[in-house]
């Protein structure tokens, strides 16, 4: 550890004010913004572009695929990158394609600037938990749960805004509003964040060897495929819903849809939980019992009613939030060695998740109706809860 940093620990607070508990949730919401508020004016963007649910549903979504290659990039080359200032700059950068997305001409490039986005996304991401990990600050309950919430945030306000942006100034031109949150991103990390010289890893070695050695460890992969299975599902409902409560018999509104998005209030509140859950019951139950919930949820959503719709979709978005906690934390306490390393591989899985289910659960829905794509997300959050149940707390942990 090098004497900056000892310097940096040595006066970072023990616990994090209401000040500095803010500052992290907001630079979380406004790192993931972009990824998930794209969702809540997917049936607009279909029209506009005159293409399936399906087609808009996996161009939207490409951006997981960018998060998934800098996700794995990031923790490679970034050992001795200054974090402020190339966090600030990923912010910066992201607002271009952002900004560009309003003027795409066709789904093609629609796609291809979704991927741009991914990449600046989760360098920023990326480069931030390492940033606070550096200072210390994650080592704090507090400190998680802020940024965690900031990151839950971006789902329900991200879609709150996109639609009601949307519905005032068009689907496409609602992306300029978006690049503007991005440029705030960028200057509240420029003017909040400190500077602090980064802590390089000692690899041994070519790079790869540390994900050939993660990979090789049974436990690790059981917990990548439960990151991969929690965003397939997550991504196969909330993509999808939007198009079968904007039909008869709800034939909701596009102001109406962004209030739909309300669900994601409670996880806000229960995430946080995730870890002292942990502490008490292990990481086994509290997985398979968040993901237990998601499945309850998904058949509330196959009712006729609105209200058991919206109900369903609280109780999936609570359980998958909550299970994607559980897992995060089990990576790093269970991965030897390189943890960075450990880190880059389950989020690079977790977004491959996220962009297999945009494309399974749309053909299902495209081809098959609502119903059989649910069916599709239940099979997998099944799955994963029963690898969840499986999670072992790691001796002397």
């Amino acid at each position: 550890m090098t004497d900056i940093a000892r310097a940096a620990i040595a006066h970072e607070p023990a616990g994090l004010s209401a000040n500095r508990s803010l500052l992290i949730a907001v630079i979380g919401f406004l790192t993931l913004v972009d990824l998930f508020a794209t969702q809540a004016i997917l049936p607009s963007l279909a029209q506009s572009y005159g293409v399936t649910p399906a087609q808009i549903g996996l161009a939207a979504n490409a951006s997981t695929l960018g998060m998934a290659i800098s996700g794995l990039l990031v923790g490679v080359f970034s050992a001795n990158i200054e974090r402020k200032r190339a966090i600030a700059l990923s912010l910066l950068v992201l607002s271009l394609p952002t900004a560009m997305l309003a003027f795409a001409p066709n789904l093609t490039v629609f796609a291809i600037l979704r991927v741009v986005q991914g990449l600046f996304m989760a360098a920023a991401f990326t480069l931030t938990l390492t940033h606070l990990a550096e200072r210390c600050e994650v080592r704090t309950a507090h400190a998680l749960a802020a940024y965690v919430t900031g990151v839950v945030a971006s789902n329900l306000i991200g879609r709150l805004t996109a639609a009601f942006v949307a519905s005032l100034v068009g689907a496409e031109h609602s992306f300029l509003f978006f690049a503007l949150l991005n440029i705030a991103g960028a200057s509240l990390v420029t003017v909040a964040l400190h500077r602090n010289a980064p802590e390089p890893m000692d690899r041994k070695g070519r790079f790869w060897n540390a994900w050939l050695e993660h990979l090789s460890d049974p436990a690790l992969r059981r917990t990548f495929a439960i990151g991969f299975l929690i965003l397939f599902g997550f991504i196969g409902i909330f993509t999808y819903v939007g198009f079968v409560l904007m039909r008869p018999p709800h034939a909701l509104s596009m102001a109406a849809l962004g209030l739909v998005f309300l669900v994601f209030l409670p996880s806000m509140i229960t995430t946080p939980m995730a870890g002292s859950t942990v502490r008490r019951i292990g990481p086994g139950p509290a997985a398979a019992g968040s993901l237990a919930v998601a499945l309850v949820g998904l058949a509330l959503v196959l009712l006729p009613s609105l209200y058991s719709v919206i109900a369903g979709l609280t109780l999936v978005g609570v359980g998958t939030f909550f299970a994607q906690a559980v897992a995060t934390g089990h990576v790093g306490r269970i991965a030897r060695g390189d943890k960075a390393a450990a880190s880059g591989l389950y989020l690079s899985s977790y977004y491959c998740g996220g962009l297999a289910g945009a494309a399974v659960i749309g053909q299902l829905f495209d081809r098959l109706g609502w119903t059989a794509a649910v069916a599709g997300v239940f099979a997998a959050l099944a799955l994963a809860a029963l690898l969840g149940s499986k999670l072992v707390r790691p001796e002397g942990a």
